[in-house]
C-alpha cells in the first residue's frame, strides 16, 4: 500500500520514525509531519501565517518526507492536496504518539486529528498511541510491528466510512499483550490546575498542569482495556451528533419551537 504517515510530536520524534521505518519494510511510505512538536493542537489549521514546507532526508528509505511549519491537520491536508497529489495514497496512519489518547484525550489530540483529516478526505485512517510514549526510554518498536501486522487485517475487514480506528497500545512487549479489545471511549478526565508565575520582566503568566482523575471505568472502555494490558481499538468519527438523544430532543422541543416561532401577540 501507499501510506501517508503523520503525527503531532514532530517529524524527528522517535515514535513516527519507528513507525515509518517499520511500515516501509512492506509498503511505500510518505512522511509529512510538523517541524516541531504540535501536541494537543486538536484539529487546528494555520490561517494567519504562511506554511513552510521542507523536504527531509530520513536515515532510512521512504518515498518522500516533508516537514511542515503547521499543525498535524495542516500536514495531512497539504500532503493530500499539494505535496502528494497524484500519488494515490491508500491509507493514513498517524503516530506513534508519545503517550496515550484514551477517552476525552481524543478531543485535544493532534495525533487523532491528523487521522481524522485523512478520514474527512475519504481515506482509511488509523491513529496510534503508546501509553508510556512520553517516557525517556519508551520502546516504540512493539507498537510499530503490531500496526504493520494489523494493517492487512484491517483492510480485509473494511474500514468504517469517514471514521478513524483509534489504537492505544500498552507499554509492554507483544508477548505480554493480554489481547485486543474493540472498546468504546472511556471517561479519562483531568483536573485543571493553572500555576501562576512571574516572568523575568515582572509579567504574570499561567502554566497548565493538572493530573488524571483515576475514576472507575466501564468494562468495555479503552481505559479499562489498557489497564488490563490489552490493545484498545476504538472507531471514532467526526460527526458529533448524539443520535440517541436526537429524536427525544426533537419531541421535547416541538412545542417550545412552535411557540417561539409564533408571531408575538
Amino acid at each position: 500500500m501507499r501510506i501517508l504517515v503523520a503525527n503531532d510530536d514532530g517529524i524527528h520524534a522517535r515514535g513516527i520514525l519507528t513507525l515509518a521505518e517499520t511500515l516501509s519494510e512492506e509498503h511505500d511510505v510518505f512522511v509529512v509531519a510538523p517541524d516541531v512538536e504540535q501536541s494537543a493542537m486538536a484539529h487546528a489549521l494555520t490561517l494567519h501565517r504562511p506554511l513552510r514546507v521542507k523536504e527531509v532526508d530520513l536515515d532510512f528509505p521512504v518515498q518522500q518526507a516533508f516537514s511542515v511549519s503547521g499543525t498535524p491537520s495542516d500536514c495531512v491536508k497539504i500532503a493530500l492536496s499539494v505535496l502528494l497529489k497524484g500519488e494515490n495514497i491508500d491509507l493514513v496512519v498517524s503516530g506513534i504518539n508519545h503517550g496515550p489518547n484514551l477517552g476525552c484525550d481524543v478531543l485535544y489530540s493532534g495525533t487523532v486529528s491528523a487521522a481524522l483529516e485523512g478520514a474527512i478526505n475519504g481515506l482509511p485512517s488509523i491513529a496510534v498511541s503508546l501509553v508510556n510514549g512520553g517516557e525517556k526510554m519508551a520502546e516504540f518498536s512493539h507498537g510499530a510491528t503490531f500496526i504493520r501486522d494489523f494493517l492487512p487485517m484491517a483492510v480485509a475487514m473494511g474500514f468504517p466510512q469517514k471514521s478513524v480506528l483509534n489504537v492505544n497500545i500498552p507499554a509492554i512487549s507483544r508477548s505480554e499483550f493480554a489481547g485486543v479489545k474493540i472498546a468504546e471511549l472511556g471517561m479519562r478526565m483531568y483536573t485543571d490546575t493553572y500555576e501562576k508565575r512571574i516572568d523575568p520582566r515582572g509579567q504574570t503568566y499561567y502554566w497548565l498542569a493538572g493530573e488524571i482523575v483515576d475514576d472507575s471505568e466501564e468494562p468495555e472502555s479503552d481505559v479499562e482495556a489498557i489497564r488490563n494490558n490489552m490493545v484498545a481499538i476504538t472507531p471514532i468519527h467526526f460527526n458529533l451528533t448524539h443520535h440517541k438523544e436526537l429524536d427525544q430532543l426533537r419531541k421535547n422541543m416541538d412545542n417550545i419551537l412552535d411557540s417561539l416561532l409564533s408571531p408575538a401577540p
